[in-house]
């Protein structure tokens, strides 16, 4: 055997118990992670909640220092910065969460109910009902105060059109559910825009602001009026989670474990409606919260319901606060709906190319 032959053999076995080495560090990390996700889950979303609530609170038109924002809390100090804090600030963020939480829980809901990861809170056409109430009301000029509430009663029609439609003789169909919320979808947005081509330019502009979504100017009597049916819906949610466990698991495994998929579906689909529609309520149609908060935080804390549901709750409220942050840091405030679909876009895109579509 030549030296050189000897080297390559020797070479060979430091390379081969390298790689031992590393496959054994890579194991005990990924144990290490698993033990330990949910306590470093919680602590990730603690801090960035923390964070942005404490940069969401002091930063703005008139920035605040914390001292500032102490006396003001307290109801002491200028007398200016406390009605900035606790009738701008204060429920503008109270908004965002309530909105993000909504919506963020109603994506996990209905992604587990149709095993379909690029579900969203608007595949029932829950966008496209609210949508076409408060452009016609905006546009006809008829019961402009109550564009919220009536916002939310199109949302739970326009579901229970769609739901109607998905019936099938075993059931709810998944498929025909999809389908029939991308019909009625496409027919309320063609109605939408004949409403805005015969609106006045100012009711465009309105208009346009409800559809993008926005929380400038929301207050405390928009958060009063949806938080009590906002809160039930994410407990109701909440007690969901074996249901919604069981139905990821296929048709035929939730029969046998005596499950039904009609009433089960009915339920799911009503509370992830309520919460949708809630969200649309208080600040119009924002996107992809309810797509991309569920696929990170089952990431951090696993495919399991009963952690991902309250878990999406919680990070949906932070996306929502933080992109509402964002919105007001430059020269001009853009809508919130905007920042979440800039944001969302991309994790959009890398979904429908990476091929995932089972939960």
């Amino acid at each position: 055997m030549t030296v050189k032959s000897i080297c390559i053999n020797l070479l060979g076995i430091s390379i081969s118990k390298l790689s031992k080495k590393r496959m054994q560090l890579i194991g005990t990390v990924r144990k290490t992670w698993l033990s330990n996700r949910l306590f470093v889950a919680i602590f990730l979303l603690g801090m960035a909640v923390i964070v942005t609530l404490a940069l969401s609170l002091s930063q703005g038109a008139v920035p605040l220092s914390l001292e500032e924002i102490w006396q003001a809390l307290l109801h002491q100090g200028d007398p200016v910065k406390q009605t900035i804090l606790w009738d701008l600030r204060m429920p503008r963020i109270a908004a965002a969460m309530l909105v993000g939480a909504g919506l963020g829980m109603s994506g996990a809901l209905l992604q587990g109910m149709l095993r379909n990861s690029l579900a969203d809170p608007f595949i029932l056409g829950i966008s496209a009902g609210a949508g076409l109430v408060a452009i016609a009301m905006i546009v006809l000029q008829v019961f402009v105060a109550w564009i919220p509430l009536a916002a939310w009663g199109g949302a739970i029609v326009t579901t229970g059109i769609v739901i109607f439609l998905g019936r099938s003789a075993g059931g709810i169909s998944v498929e025909k559910l999809i389908l029939g919320g991308v019909a009625v979808s496409s027919l309320f947005a063609s109605i939408q825009s004949v409403l805005l081509l015969i609106a006045e330019d100012g009711q465009v502009q309105l208009a346009l602001n409800w559809l993008v979504g926005s929380l400038n100017g929301r207050g405390w009597t928009q958060v009063q009026m949806a938080a009590p049916y906002m809160i039930v819906g994410l407990i109701a949610g909440c007690l969901l989670a074996r249901s919604v466990n069981v139905l990821s698991l296929g048709d035929d495994l939730a029969v046998s474990l005596g499950i039904s998929l009609t009433r089960s579906r009915l339920l799911i689909g009503a509370v992830a409606t309520l919460l949708a529609a809630g969200a649309v309520s208080v600040a119009g149609l924002i996107g992809f919260v309810g797509l991309v908060v569920p696929h990170g935080v089952r990431m951090l804390v696993g495919t399991d319901n009963r952690l991902c549901l309250p878990f999406s709750a919680v990070a949906g409220a932070w996306l929502l606060t933080f992109a509402d942050l964002l919105s007001r840091l430059g020269a001009v405030e853009l809508p919130v709906g905007a920042i979440t679909a800039l944001l969302g876009s991309p994790m959009f895109i890398w979904l429908l190319y990476s091929g995932v579509k089972k939960v």
